[in-house]
């Protein structure tokens, strides 16, 4: 496998040269089981496991690797150990569903993201911000791709609806169902390039992955009629090479789209709002009843939607709360961990006493 096909880089290459130095390979996480992987490498596929130093050094579950990951590799016959993960450049992420203050990993070292939305009744603007706000904190691109133009409704109106929250991002229309329109997906699918398929179950995600692939590679399955919604026909991520010379990443429907890092996402989705509150009168101003607020200005004259503003307010209110969540946390584990460690080394001493 040419390591060049799945993505290398030169900045890879100059992290990976220590390792390189001590007879290390390197590899591609194309697919990962709970605490299983397997890896593309030179040498083939690989399946590995995370050695036993490498997972006594991680501190977070950010720390361990996921589906498009560079991972340093020791290896014999056909299985590997994971001893070090290579920088991301890009990582896709979200808080795990449920209460539970965990982040669950998606996809790592993206170039691009493609939104899929059905144009179908499952069509939602606010479910399209929310995922523009996790792909830019990503550091990948987005592009929204609308998928059964063939079946759509209200289109025109949809477009304009777009228009107001994704200003720049380029939109392309296809019928993946129908193989049309996919050609205006290659600027985003050439060699090496890793794109990830992001979306709602049922907006058609393995359908257009099997049309790029040219031959039917995942299953899909009918939506329900009444709202246009599918059930899981992904179950897991996986790498996939493309014959373009692109690399694809496929991923289930995310039901639940809980922010985990959101900072700069959330700016960079509403950077209109950002623009308006740099002429409010009050630095800290909350954009409700304050005099001097440019952005309740704006909304007074039209000039920014109701609606938006809400999304706006309601994901910073959620950035803040899961900020706060996530220092709790990590208070706790740091004490944990250094509890840990006195008593180890209040052991080791008295094990020299004896």
């Amino acid at each position: 496998m040419n390591l060049d096909l799945l993505g290398w880089s030169d900045d890879l290459a100059l992290s990976f040269a220590p390792f390189a130095a001590q007879q290390f390979q390197v590899g591609r996480v194309i697919r990962q089981h709970k605490q299983l992987y397997t890896l593309y490498t030179e040498s083939g596929e690989f399946a590995a496991e995370i050695s036993g130093k490498f997972r006594y050094q991680v501190q977070s579950a950010e720390d361990l690797p996921c589906v498009g990951d560079w991972v340093v590799i020791a290896a014999s016959a056909q299985t590997a150990t994971i001893q070090h993960l290579l920088p991301r450049r890009t990582l896709f992420s979200r808080k795990v569903a449920g209460g539970t203050t965990e982040v669950q990993l998606i996809a790592a070292n993206l170039d691009s993201v493609f939104l899929v939305c059905g144009l179908d009744h499952d069509f939602n603007v606010r479910r399209i911000e929310r995922y523009l706000v996790m792909i830019w904190e990503s550091g990948a691109r987005p592009i929204i791709v609308l998928n059964k133009v063939d079946i759509g409704e209200q289109i025109e109106q949809r477009l304009l609806d777009l228009e107001t929250i994704a200003l720049g991002i380029p939109m392309v229309q296809i019928s993946a169902l129908h193989d049309q329109g996919l050609d205006e997906l290659s600027p985003w699918l050439q060699p090496g390039q890793t794109v990830a398929l992001v979306g709602s179950s049922g907006v058609g995600k393995s359908t257009l992955t099997n049309q790029l692939m040219g031959e039917p590679l995942q299953a899909v399955q009918a939506v329900r009629a009444d709202d246009s919604r599918g059930r899981h026909t992904t179950t897991s991520r996986q790498l996939i090479c493309l014959p373009s010379g692109a690399i694809l990443i496929d991923t289930p429907g995310l039901r639940e789209l809980q922010l985990w890092t959101a900072q700069t996402g959330v700016s960079t989705t509403f950077n209109e709002i950002e623009a308006l509150a740099e002429h409010c009168r009050f630095r800290d101003c909350q954009h409700q009843n304050e005099p001097g607020c440019a952005v309740q200005a704006a909304l007074a004259s039209g000039q920014l939607e109701a609606q938006r503003l809400q999304s706006y307010q309601k994901l910073r209110k959620e950035e803040a709360y899961l900020h706060r969540k996530q220092n709790h946390k990590a208070q706790i584990n740091t004490k944990a961990r250094w509890k840990k460690i006195t008593k180890s080394m209040r052991q080791r001493q008295k094990d020299q006493w004896q």
